[in-house]
């Protein structure tokens, strides 16, 4: 019997960047670059843990958007031609590093790798890696959560009630559609938590979702357990904590693994360090330089001389890391079962992203660490926050504060000086989005068409991305372009629809242009459905009862 648990947790997200009307769109490449570097590297290593049959478990949210992505055919086919080039490109560097060992055999890496991707993607996976993570969760290693329809930052919609609703309910719906099961838990976007949203995560049949350590530390009353075990909302709903101490040693830019000297280095590429008319026909189209991926050094330290990059001592080092990563939650939990009734649990949630892109040893780190967990004591056992709450039906009655894992905890991030000017639009646009519903109940051909496509365009202009984009000053033009566009088609819908005059070519244009959600139903716009979730009482299961220390708990009743 284990002291304690560690829930290891991967969100996976993309915003949806989908342009048929450009044979090529930079900003697409997010997907593709996510593909090769960490999806098939991540399904690779659990499906190879499966295979040996190492006991584990994982968690890892996949978004609507990224899910809609995954099964678009458009897309499909691009990514096949980015490979390809990729392919292309790993082959000339073979020729070109001939009479350089060193970078040699790190281009023969890469064209392992890609042409590894492209066999499992098209002969395997059929194009269809989404199903690989659905096999997984057959299998019982995996469990998928779900998300908010296109990753809309929560609590700042809180002034339209419907609009909270809908990204939820719309969320859970395409999990339904694409998984074909109920999804059990919620990744909330940004792990933001505004009080009562949990309503309608219990409307949408949802059991638990994660929020930051603040949000359960400062939760009211306060928890017992601190974030080491979930809690119990009032709708009967579990909120688990993320761990902060796990956290670090992942995330921190300065005290965390993915820094080490030896790991390989994210900014180096040669798509900016070869010669320009060599690398011409593998970056932008108009010549701008761009990541291939495509990388042979590591590191080493803040320093431009760089090494080149070892893929043995860094495998070496992931292995020294994950045993370091296991060492510690050990002692942390062996600490923390003197001090609880219970045993702990761990919760340690990161970008998936983090493991392969920006961090290349990730999916090797990952696989150590779950292989020690199984094989190198008894402590500490993976598991899922489902699985602990089967382990642990009753726990304490409490409401979690407003929160983030953003920084400093809040709000801030999507709202300030560079972004603020969008949520006059969107609060506005959510109005008449409940308007268009409550005034057409039953709208039939053209005018449901419509205000449909109107929902679609609102859902893609509430995108956390956008405003995280404007704030940290990447690719901003793009990110207030996609807004601006996403609200500036909603309010010529919104027009049209009043009008009772819908442009039938312009609505089929931007239908194909904009397709996600395609069994969208607006009436989850309602305001007098909504108004109906927010009135309901709590389950009639979730009974409060007193523990001997006389802390309010309760029994799920789940």
């Amino acid at each position: 019997m284990p002291q304690g648990y560690l829930a290891m947790i991967l969100h996976a997200h993309l915003p949806y960047v989908r342009h048929p009307e450009h044979s090529y769109f930079l900003e697409e490449n997010w997907l593709y670059e996510a593909i090769t570097e960490t999806y098939i590297p991540l399904i690779e290593v659990l499906e190879k843990l499966a295979d040996d049959g190492v006991p584990f478990r994982m968690s890892m949210s996949i978004t609507p958007t990224l899910m809609s992505m995954f099964n678009d055919p458009l897309l499909q086919d691009r990514y096949l031609h980015h490979l390809d080039k990729l392919i292309e490109l790993a082959e000339r560097e073979e020729e070109r590093t001939r009479w350089q060992p060193e970078f040699h055999r790190l281009a023969h890496m890469y064209r392992d790798r890609f042409s590894r991707a492209r066999a499992l993607f098209e002969d395997r996976y059929h194009r269809n890696i989404l199903q690989a993570f659905i096999n997984l969760q057959n299998r019982g290693v995996l469990e998928i959560l779900a998300s908010a329809a296109t990753h809309g930052f929560l609590p700042l919609m809180d002034i339209s009630q419907p609009a909270v609703r809908a990204q939820i309910k719309i969320g859970v719906d395409t999990y339904k559609r694409f998984v074909g099961a109920q999804a059990k838990g919620f990744w909330l976007p940004e792990c933001a938590y505004h009080p009562g949203h949990d309503r309608f995560l219990r409307e949408a049949g949802i059991a638990y979702f994660i929020v930051d350590a603040h949000g359960i530390i400062c939760a009211s009353p306060r928890p017992k357990y601190a974030n080491l075990a979930p809690i119990y909302c009032p709708s009967g709903v579990a909120a688990f904590g993320r761990d902060l101490e796990s956290s670090k040693q992942v995330w921190s830019a300065t005290e965390g693994y993915p820094g080490d000297f030896d790991y390989r280095e994210f900014y180096r590429d040669v798509g900016y360090d070869l010669e320009y008319d060599y690398i011409r026909p593998y970056i932008q189209p108009d010549g701008t330089r761009m990541q291939t991926g495509i990388k042979y050094y590591r590191i080493t330290g803040h320093t431009y001389d760089k090494q080149p990059y070892d893929p043995d001592r860094a495998r070496e080092k992931a292995a020294n890391h994950a045993g370091n990563f296991m060492f510690n939650r050990e002692k942390q939990v062996e600490y923390l079962a003197t001090v609880m009734d219970r045993a702990p649990l761990v919760v340690a949630p990161y970008d998936a992203e983090l493991f392969g892109h920006w961090w290349f040893e990730g999916p090797v780190w990952l696989d150590f660490l779950f292989r020690k967990l199984a094989y190198d004591q008894q402590t500490v056992k993976a598991i899922t926050p489902g699985d602990y709450l089967a382990l642990y039906p009753r726990n304490q009655l409490s409401t979690p504060s407003m929160s983030s894992w953003g920084y400093k905890g809040y709000h801030e991030v999507w709202l300030e000086g560079s972004n603020d000017w969008i949520y006059r639009h969107l609060h506005k646009a959510a109005e008449r989005m409940a308007e268009l519903a409550d005034t057409h109940p039953e709208a039939t051909g053209v005018i449901r068409r419509a205000i449909q496509q109107a929902a679609r365009e609102f859902l893609l202009a509430q995108s956390s991305d956008w405003a995280f984009i404007m704030k940290t000053g990447t690719v901003v033009p793009y990110a207030q372009k996609r807004t601006k566009d996403h609200l500036g088609r909603f309010t010529r819908l919104y027009e049209q629809i009043k009008r009772g005059a819908v442009e039938e070519e312009w609505l089929r244009e931007i239908e194909y242009l904009d397709n996600i959600f395609p069994d969208l139903d607006y009436s989850v716009y309602r305001t007098d459905a909504t108004a109906g979730v927010l009135d309901a009482s709590p389950e009639p299961a979730l009974a409060a009862v007193q523990s001997p220390a006389g802390s309010t708990l309760s029994a799920a009743g789940r």
